[in-house]
This record gives structure tokens, sequence and C-alpha cells, in this order.
């Protein structure tokens, strides 16, 4: 049974930096490219970032605009997880975070960075930024 399991939220001040992981289990993750979303209460799951497997994409990464510079993604096949470095955060980053594994796909990570290109869904862990 595939699963995700994310870890890593809480609640930090404005400027202060979080590292949300994700660790898979039940396939083999270092074939799928694999992402994460948000979501704020009243809105929509929005797209955070995506990475491409090495194997079909080459690693390549996808940022929203609104974490571009901030966050970073990450990955370790060997310890079947990904990773999201969040710094410089803001009250407007307070969210459930979901940790994703994409379906298969040729398209570019930028295209595929979506809720409808999702296979898997983590949980969701709760970052809150507040002062």
């Amino acid at each position: 049974q595939p699963q995700l399991v994310e870890s890593g939220g809480g609640l930090v001040q404005p400027e202060g930096s979080l590292r949300l992981s994700c660790v898979a289990s039940g396939f083999l993750l270092s074939a799928y490219a694999v992402g994460w979303f948000r979501q704020s209460p009243g809105k929509e799951r929005e797209a955070v970032s995506c990475m491409s497997s090495f194997s079909h994409g080459g690693g390549s990464k996808f940022y929203a605009d609104s974490v571009m510079g901030r966050f970073t993604i990450s990955r370790d096949n060997g310890k079947k997880a990904h990773f999201l470095q969040m710094n410089g955060l803001k009250p407007d980053d307070t969210a459930v975070y979901y940790c994703a594994v994409l379906k298969g796909s040729m398209a570019p990570i930028q295209d595929r960075c979506k809720v409808s290109q999702v296979q898997d869904w983590g949980q969701g862990t709760q970052v809150t930024v507040s002062s």
C-alpha cells in the first residue's frame, strides 16, 4: 500500500525557517516526480514546488512564483524521502502542506506540478507563520 508520511510542520515567526520531510513506502520513489502543495482555509489547494525524477527529467525543479527564492525542494532516493526547506517565511505561507507523488508523464515538470497530476498524497502538516 503506497504511503507518504510527512513531518516538520509547526509554528514559526515571520522570517523564520522550517524543513518539511516526506518519507515514502510501498513504491519506488526514485521513479516518480515528487512535489509539495498547500491549502489555506477557504482557498483551493495549490502547487508550491515539484521535482522530477533523475531518470526522467534530470531532477528539474519548479517553484510557484510566491515561494521562488525562499523555498528549496530536494530529494534523497536512498532514504525514499523528499524535503521542502522553507526560509523567509511569511504569514501568507500559513497553510496545511501536503507532500505528493505525481502521475507518470513525459511533460516538463512545470506543466506537471498541478493538483490534477497528483497520484498519491501525504496526510498534511500544518505550518503557521505568526508573531
